[in-house]
């Protein structure tokens, strides 16, 4: 199961996936796509998602369809959103991204029938806003699986592809996404005992990073263990900014306002 650094990017570019990305989807749980979307794309979405930021500091919203807003502060000292949730639903830009045909291309991953993007449903379209500073509340993200909601839930654990695209270029020397290759295979007990949720965010000796370009995609299994390491640097050198969306299948489960908040996200303070 052991990859190095030059593990293949593929490119996501017709209706369906080749059979090569398939397999490799299967083996070691994730893909990278390089350039999904260009610098001029990229830049839309960054003054989107800064637009949605406005509305909500004016407006002091602290959930969005029960789910807790996390703010922090960048390198100057400013307020910031660093983990929206349901983003798309404020801003038709963020919304019109999600119709992009091409991620009905990994319906198939889901190996079950009634695949769709997840823009209503768990937390709908994340954006993560990591910055490494002092006052800042998300600099890094512990080891977990997204897999374990459903666990909260007490649901039997569903096909999930959590899918993102990278706004900020990642050299594995700032950071930024490490996965466990293969533990999507794992048995319950990997799920919910091979580490600590979100407590253990040191290295792993069988991690892999997951150097990114700007406007690449990353898929990963829902039951793959993972993480977010924290930058070296300092500032805005430190910068990392990824919208995360669920594509899913099974039973259609949206969020509203009345939602109340998953008892998981209770704990959100404690992950800095």
């Amino acid at each position: 199961m052991l990859l190095t650094a030059d593990y293949p990017r593929f490119a996501l570019t017709a209706p369906r996936l080749t059979p090569e990305q398939a397999a490799f989807f299967h083996r070691y749980g994730f893909l990278h796509f390089r350039r999904f979307v260009g610098p001029e794309a990229v830049q839309q979405l960054l003054t989107a998602a800064e637009d949605v930021q406005r509305r909500w500091l004016r407006e002091g919203v602290t959930k969005v369809n029960g789910v807790p807003i996390k703010y922090g502060r960048d390198e100057a000292g400013q307020r910031i959103v660093q983990r929206f949730a349901f983003a798309s639903q404020h801003s038709p830009v963020l919304h019109q991204f999600l119709q992009d045909e091409r991620f009905r291309a990994l319906f198939e991953l889901l190996e079950a029938p009634g695949g769709r993007v997840g823009e209503n449903e768990k937390d709908g379209l994340v954006i993560n806003h990591y910055v490494n500073v002092p006052g800042s509340e998300f600099a890094q993200m512990g080891w977990h699986t997204d897999a374990l909601r459903d666990v909260f839930y007490g649901r039997r654990i569903g096909p999930m592809l959590n899918v993102g695209l990278h706004l900020d270029a990642c050299p594995a020397s700032n950071g930024g996404l490490r996965v466990l290759p293969g533990t999507h295979q794992q048995g319950l007990g990997g799920l919910l005992f091979r580490k600590k949720y979100f407590r253990d965010t040191g290295p792993d000796p069988a991690e892999l990073a997951i150097e990114t370009e700007a406007g690449d995609l990353t898929v990963h299994d829902g039951r793959m263990w993972h993480r977010v390491a924290r930058s070296p640097l300092l500032g805005a050198a430190s910068r990392r900014r990824v919208m995360y969306v669920p594509i899913i299948a099974g039973k259609y489960q949206p969020k509203h306002a009345e939602s109340a908040t998953p008892l998981y996200l209770r704990f959100l303070h404690v992950v800095k």
